[in-house]
C-alpha cells in the first residue's frame, strides 16, 4: 500500500495561504510575473574591504536593530500568508520558524536563539509558543516539515511555518572567506559558474487539515504531499559530492508522498551556482529522474536567502505547479511548461542538511 493511501486524507497538510517578501517585491501574482518575466533582484554592492566586487539581493529599508529587524519582517510576511488563507492568527495552533541564525550573528545578545520566535508569535497574536528551527539552508524547508508532520499526525489543525533571513556584513564575510561568494553574478548549472550570490527575505505558508479548509470554504492552493531529509556526514561546509545523502532525503520525501520519481514533473533546485552544491545536485538528480524532468532554480532572481530559501522556493515551486509552468533558470534560460501536478523542492544546508519537500498542485 502506497504512503499516500496510508495517510488520512482529512489530515493531508493542505497549503491554504502563502506569502512572501523578496527583493522582487512582496505580492504574490506581481512577484510570479516578474520571475516568468526574467526579472532578478540581484544588485551590485559596494567593494569590500579588500576592493572584491560584492552582488546581493537586499530588500528596501531594512536597517536598524538585526533583531527588531528580524522579528518585523518575519510578523509582516507571516501577515501575508494569514491574509492570503483568510484566516487569523488566533485560530493557528503551532508557528514554526526557521532561520539560520537569525539575528544573533550580528547582536551579540545572549538571549536564547528561540527569543526573536517568541517575539514574532506575541506581536502576531499566536496562543501557544512558536517552534524553532535552526538548520542553515534547509531550515525554512525545516520549518514546513515539522508543521506538515504535525498536521498529518493529528497533532494540530492549522499551522503557520516558513523561514526568514536577513544580510549582514558577517554573513558577506563569512561566505568570502568560504570561497563561496560570486564576483561576477549567480549561474546554476552553467559551465562558468562561479559562487553564489546572497540575499534576504522571508517566505510562510499556512498549512492545515482538508476537512479544516473545507469547513471554513478556504481555497486550497494544493498539498504538502511528503518530505524527507537526510545529513552528509562530511564536514562542517562541503556536501556529499557523490549525491547519495541528497538522493536518500528526496527518496525519503516520494516514499511519504506514495508516488514514484516518473510523476515528478518538475524540481525546485537549490540552485546555488557553486561548483560543489552544482555536482552534487546533477549527480542526485540525473540517478534519480535522467533527464526526463524539468529543473528551474530561483536564486539567481531572489539571491540565496539563506534560512529563507526553503519556503520562498516552496511558494515558487507551489505556483509553477498552479500555472502549468517554470520561470527561466537565469541568466539565459527559458519559461519552461509543467506538464504534471507534481514537484519537489530540494534544499541542501550547510552542516550537510538536506532536506525534500514534495508538492502538488490541488486537483
Amino acid at each position: 500500500m502506497s504512503g499516500a493511501a496510508l495517510m488520512d486524507t482529512d489530515r493531508a497538510a493542505c497549503v491554504t495561504g502563502m506569502g512572501w517578501t523578496t527583493a522582487l517585491g512582496d505580492d504574490i501574482d506581481g512577484v510570479w510575473r516578474r520571475l516568468v518575466n526574467g526579472d532578478s533582484g540581484i544588485r551590485a554592492l559596494a567593494p569590500d574591504t579588500r576592493g572584491r566586487a560584492r552582488w546581493a539581493a537586499t530588500l528596501p529599508g531594512t536597517g536598524g536593530p538585526a533583531t527588531e529587524r528580524q522579528v518585523s519582517l518575519a510578523a509582516s510576511t507571516a501577515s501575508l500568508a494569514l491574509a492570503d488563507a483568510g484566516c487569523g492568527a488566533e485560530s493557528v495552533d503551532l508557528l514554526v520558524l526557521g532561520s539560520s541564525l537569525g539575528p544573533h550573528l550580528d547582536d551579540g545578545c545572549d538571549e536564547s536563539p528561540h527569543a526573536w520566535s517568541r517575539a514574532v508569535g506575541d506581536r502576531l497574536g499566536v496562543r501557544e509558543s512558536p517552534v524553532t528551527v535552526s538548520t542553515a539552508c534547509s531550515s525554512g524547508s525545516d520549518a514546513l516539515l515539522v508543521a506538515a508532520a504535525m498536521i498529518s499526525s493529528g497533532a494540530a489543525r492549522r499551522c503557520l511555518a516558513g523561514g526568514i533571513d536577513l544580510l549582514s556584513e558577517a554573513k558577506h564575510l563569512g561566505h568570502a572567506a568560504l570561497g563561496t561568494a560570486s564576483a561576477t553574478g549567480i549561474r546554476p548549472f552553467a559551465d562558468d559558474r562561479d559562487g553564489t550570490v546572497l540575499g534576504e527575505g522571508a517566505g510562510f505558508l499556512v498549512l492545515e487539515t482538508r476537512d479544516a479548509a473545507e469547513a471554513r470554504g478556504a481555497r486550497i492552493w494544493g498539498e504538502l504531499r511528503g518530505w524527507g531529509s537526510s545529513n552528509d556526514a562530511t564536514g562542517p561546509t562541503a556536501p556529499d559530492l557523490s549525491g547519495g545523502a541528497a538522493v536518500l532525503a528526496v527518496e525519503r520525501a516520494l516514499s511519504k508522498a506514495g508516488i514514484d520519481a516518473g510523476e515528478v514533473a518538475v524540481i525546485n533546485a537549490h540552485g546555488t551556482g557553486t561548483s560543489a552544491n552544482d555536482e552534487t545536485e546533477t549527480a542526485c538528480y540525473t540517478k534519480l529522474f535522467g533527464d526526463r524532468t524539468v529543473v528551474s532554480a530561483t536564486k539567481p532572481a531572489f539571491g540565496h536567502t539563506l534560512g529563507a530559501t526553503g519556503a520562498i522556493e516552496a511558494i515558487a515551486l507551489m505556483l509553477s505547479l498552479h500555472h502549468k509552468q517554470t520561470p527561466p533558470l537565469l541568466p539565459h534560460g527559458d519559461v519552461l511548461p509543467v506538464a504534471g501536478s507534481v514537484g519537489i523542492s530540494v534544499t541542501l544546508g550547510f552542516g550537510g542538511f538536506n532536506t525534500c519537500l514534495v508538492l502538488e498542485r490541488a486537483r
